[in-house]
């Protein structure tokens, strides 16, 4: 059983204790921190594999 196992009930649970955490008004400021966080950890993935790439590339010439 992993994180990637998390069913609804367990997100909604989630969910509510954060709303206890950090009341109601932190919590769209919450989310979009999340948001560009995330957004910013997938282009640096996208960055670091493309760079991984032209280097295999270069590589073989």
């Amino acid at each position: 059983m992993g994180i990637g196992n998390i069913g609804f009930p367990g997100l909604m649970l989630i969910l509510i204790i954060a709303l206890i955490v950090f009341g109601p008004a932190k919590l769209p400021e919450i989310g979009k921190a999340v948001g560009s966080s995330l957004r910013e950890f997938k282009k640096a993935t996208k960055d670091i594999m493309s760079d991984d790439e032209t280097n295999k590339l270069d590589s073989k010439k």
